[in-house]
């Protein structure tokens, strides 16, 4: 069998990417357990939402790469249909059968936030303040509009993300390890609305800028009517909260990350602090949030071990929202890609 390190500098797949993941020692997850989940977890998605499976993958990744994601989009576009997919194919495990699966928060500029976070209530009967969770208190938390909300409402979001939990009269109460955030706002509205600040936006493993789908999916919307659209996965196979988190902990274990691809990673971070059209780089944080994301990926395309093409992949959605241009230089892809193509002809020439 070939090392997996040795793999990633050679370009050559290893048994996983054939297909043949090997099992983990009893007790401990399996990488073909968790690609068996994503797998699962992908069909039910598609199945719901047409022409957004590069969309789906992102997410997906970010799912399981422990992260948040924030859709950039226009009204109507399938946010809140994937977000609630995602939901309803998760079913609930051992002990946490009071978090839902899905929750949706409207955010407008009147908004609290213990309308987000819960609040303290007093109970007659004993004399004592309970604590009511909020919405957040979900698997699958859909925040759409973020941008409309206050700032106020945006620190409370701010901690959940960071931290899973939240801070209600002096007292910390904790989310679940399935906490996962998908963000909306729309790009061309301005008017009455409170741009995320750059620690909100540096929560996010990804920003996703969606487009309109194309005719023929649209024409396949259509074809569905009058059946709802999140029907369609009926009969797809659901997963629980516990195979989800096992999961996670498999890719972590068992997808190699060379040290050449780290060394990759952080010279693109800094290659874009150190540009002359960059005001403002990627910080600390992004890179390892990137680590488990680029493990997510290399799964999706058959791999068990990170490869430069993860790398090429996912730079954009993960720097463009954290860096700042300056005027005048043209598209953050354009500078990102700038900064990168050295990087990866540099791994080219090491493997050859």
């Amino acid at each position: 069998m070939q090392p997996a390190a040795e793999s990633a500098q050679s370009g050559q797949p290893s048994p996983a990417a054939a297909g043949e993941a090997s099992l983990a020692p009893a007790g401990e997850p399996s990488l073909a357990a968790a690609i068996e989940v994503l797998e699962a977890l992908r069909a039910r998605a598609r199945a719901v939402v047409v022409g957004r499976d590069d969309v789906i993958d992102l997410v997906l990744i970010a799912l399981m790469a422990d992260g948040h994601v924030l859709l950039e989009d226009h009204p109507g576009s399938g946010k809140t249909t994937l977000a609630r997919c995602l939901g309803g194919s998760i079913t609930a495990g051992d002990g946490d059968a009071h978090i839902a699966p899905f929750r949706r928060i409207q955010f407008t500029p009147d908004l609290l936030p213990s309308d987000v976070t819960g609040s303290s209530i007093f109970e007659v009967d004993s004399g004592a303040l309970s604590f009511r969770p909020g919405p957040i208190f979900a698997h699958i938390v859909l925040a759409d509009e973020i941008n409309r909300t206050s700032p106020k409402v945006q620190s409370a979001m701010l901690e959940a993300m960071a931290e899973k939990q939240v801070t209600v009269d002096n007292e910390t109460h904790a989310l679940d390890r399935l906490f996962f955030v998908i963000a909306t706002q729309n790009p061309l509205d301005v008017m009455g609305t409170y741009p995320l600040p750059t620690p909100q936006l540096d929560r996010f493993l990804f920003k996703i800028e969606m487009r309109h789908i194309a005719r023929q999916d649209e024409l396949s919307v259509l074809e569905h009517y009058p059946r709802p659209s999140l029907t369609m996965d009926e009969g797809l196979r659901r997963v629980s909260r516990d195979e989800l988190l096992a999961a996670r902990d498999a890719i972590r274990a068992a997808v190699t990350i060379a040290p050449e691809l780290r060394e990759a990673l952080v010279d693109l971070a800094r290659a874009l602090r150190e540009s002359d059209q960059v005001i403002q780089g990627a910080s600390t944080r992004a890179l390892v949030l990137m680590l488990p994301a680029l493990q997510a990926h290399a799964v999706l395309q058959g791999r068990d071990f990170v490869a430069p093409a993860d790398l090429e992949a996912l730079a954009a959605p993960v720097f463009k929202h954290r860096i700042e241009c300056v005027p005048g230089a043209g598209g953050k892809d354009e500078v990102i890609t700038a900064c990168l193509s050295p990087i990866i002809e540099r791994l080219a020439r090491a493997s050859a």
